[in-house]
């Protein structure tokens, strides 16, 4: 069978041209004979294009005007949006040694096709053209539907590579099998059909970064979606990149504060963990993220919520309330709603990684929510099961682990030689009927550092935040707490858990004996101190005063019922009457004896006011 080598150029070439354009590629078909055909294209203004089977040697003044303002870049190096570099691949380099400067000099038509771009600059950017050939492999579309593209030809693809269709559409390959390449397409499908062209580039797909995106909700893509216009951006990151290697990771033994008692009393989260928020839908998951977000106002933190396969009305409410409460000024949000495609949800999580790990190289504290990975875990297997991938358990591919494995692994709290910043990353996973045994729950508990488990009961009897203190649990503990913080809520876990434990007992009636009774009591004040309303953090010197009332049995006089009252008001009055002893816990300093006795004289002294005004 022949060889067609089709040779396309924006004007004629000379018989001297051709003769050496043949030359250079017989030479590449020594035991062939290839067949050439001319043709001119005056849209490749300058230049010319060769396609000699599944590759392409592109040396057109199109080509490298529209390479301008590439979003592209590589993985170990950063490039702005106007200096944009190729990774260099020595398999598509190549030196075809072509003189052609008739081909080369562009006609008439270049300010014309230049007046259709959006850079203005660009008829600038022609005086520096240079006369080389960019190669890369091709292929065509043999398959296209709900996201998914098969290919032929593309030889020397490599997994997770960019992709460009001839329509300017851009696709990911996430499979390779003898003789086609599977990719997801990242915009609409609708536009590719089957016979287009398909190009490798050598590149991965990126991401804008940096502080314009504060206050900004974008898709996955990076573009923006809350209608408040376009920005430039300053830097842009690949959605994949390696994760800290162990000796750039320092210890994790910065609080991460959330605000809500009963996380940061007994599953303490620090600086670059990795806690699971796990639990069945309608349990106040997104909830406990959410509040961990109003939490880092004015603390410095950084907070990326990436919202995967989401409503669009529940995105829009978690805009809302964090506008409302201030929290966008420091928060982005990626978006990847539930209709959107899946290679879109696919990518969300990565794309708000790369996000936060911008902020995290330059020294600052990151906190970031993904929400939620089982959605996510759902959008790979319906892409897997497209590209006739081999199915496994409950249908998902072989590396389901891997695809969240390498995405979690990249929180991390840097050494001080690396800047010490962190990204502390708060996935969450729903459960269906609190079955946390299930394949992708228990995946992501060997993957993280710990879980908070949220219990359907517990939130149906208004015990909110409903957190199961038996099956949650923080393998980072008390290094990620403060020493007055960790002195009060040493035996909180144990109580609470003892006391829902005799509860169950205590139910059918039987009778008591006394320090079961006490206990029992004890623990209904604990299990109000420790409820909480959403979207109203504690600051940490507010909870080390409540756990030590409850711990030191300070509140055993006040009704069950007016608790939460009873919190409120006092909380107030000891910031009024002992501001110097809530400065000092807040600069982190611990109760001391003396302070312990002014903590008793101030409950006696509100619980006669607050029970007196009671009785009148």
């Amino acid at each position: 069978m022949s060889v067609v080598i089709q040779v396309s150029s924006a004007t004629e070439l000379s018989e001297e041209q051709k003769r050496k354009i043949q030359k250079v590629f017989c030479a590449k078909h020594p035991n062939e004979t290839p067949e050439f055909v001319y043709t001119i294209d005056k849209e490749l203004i300058g230049g010319i294009l060769v396609v000699d089977g599944d590759k392409y040697y592109d040396g057109t003044l199109r080509s490298q005007i529209d390479n301008i303002g590439s979003v592209f870049r590589h993985s170990d190096s950063y490039v702005d949006a106007a200096t944009p570099k190729r990774r260099k691949n020595k398999k598509t380099k190549e030196d075809i040694s072509v003189d052609t400067d008739e081909a080369f000099t562009p006609d008439g038509g270049t300010a014309e096709y230049i007046k259709t771009r959006t850079d203005k600059d660009l008829l600038g950017k022609v005086a520096h053209y240079k006369k080389s050939f960019d190669v890369r492999h091709a292929g065509s579309v043999e398959f296209c539907g709900d996201g998914v593209i098969m290919c032929s030809g593309l030889a020397n693809a490599e997994y997770g590579e960019m992709l460009e269709i001839e329509n300017g559409t851009q696709a990911i390959v996430l499979s390779l099998s003898e003789g086609s390449v599977g990719a997801i397409v990242l915009d609409d499908d609708d536009k590719v059909s089957a016979r287009m062209v398909v190009k490798t580039t050598g590149m991965i797909v990126s991401v804008p970064v940096g502080e314009k995106l504060l206050g900004r909700v974008v898709n996955p893509l990076g573009k923006p979606i809350d209608g408040l216009g376009e920005f430039v951006p300053d830097k842009y990151r690949p959605i994949e990149t390696a994760a800290p290697a162990i000796k750039d990771r320092d210890k994790v033994n910065k609080p991460m504060m959330t605000g809500i008692l009963a996380v940061d009393s007994m599953i303490p989260i620090g600086r670059g963990q990795r806690e699971l928020i796990i639990g069945d839908r309608q349990t106040g998951k997104t909830s406990i993220a959410v509040d961990t977000i109003l939490n880092q106002k004015g603390k410095g933190v950084i907070c990326v919520y990436v919202a995967i396969g989401q409503k669009s009305s529940t995105v829009s409410d978690i805009v809302s309330t964090l506008t409302e409460h201030g929290a966008m000024d420091y928060t982005v949000i990626v978006s990847a709603t539930a209709r959107d495609s899946a290679p879109l949800q696919y990518i969300a999580p990565y794309a708000g990684c790369a996000i936060a790990e911008e902020f995290m190289y330059a020294g600052k504290d990151v906190l970031i929510v993904y929400d939620d990975l089982s959605k996510h875990a759902v959008a790979y297997r319906a892409m897997s099961l497209l590209l006739k991938r081999p199915p496994g358990r409950e249908a998902y591919p072989g590396d389901i682990f891997y695809l969240h494995s390498r995405l979690l692994e990249r929180a991390a709290r840097l050494s001080p030689e690396l800047g010490g910043g962190s990204i502390t990353a708060l996935p969450i996973v729903e459960t269906l009927a609190g079955d946390i045994s299930a394949y992708i729950p228990t995946n992501i508990i060997s993957i993280t550092d710990g879980q908070i488990f949220l219990e359907s009961d517990l939130f149906n009897a208004g015990i909110r935040p409903a957190i199961n203190v038996g099956l949650s649990v923080s393998r980072v503990g008390g290094s990620a707490q403060s020493p007055a913080m960790r002195k009060v809520s040493g035996k909180l876990r144990l109580d609470l858990s003892q006391y829902r434990e005799l509860a169950v007992f205590a139910q059918f009636g039987a009778d008591l004996d006394e320090s079961t009774a006490r206990m029992l009591e004890k623990g209904k004040r604990m299990t109000e101190i420790i409820k909480q309303d959403v979207h109203m953090p504690i600051s940490e010197e507010h909870q080390i005063i409540l756990l030590y009332l409850t711990t030191k049995d300070l509140i055993k006089n006040i009704p069950v019922e007016r608790m939460t009252e009873f919190k409120d008001k006092f909380l107030k009055y000891f910031d009024i009457n002992y501001s110097d002893i809530s400065a000092k816990l807040s600069s982190g300093g611990q109760i001391s004896m003396d302070d312990g006795i002014r903590i008793d004289d101030a409950v006696n002294e509100f619980s006669l006011y607050f029970l007196r005004s009671d009785n009148e």
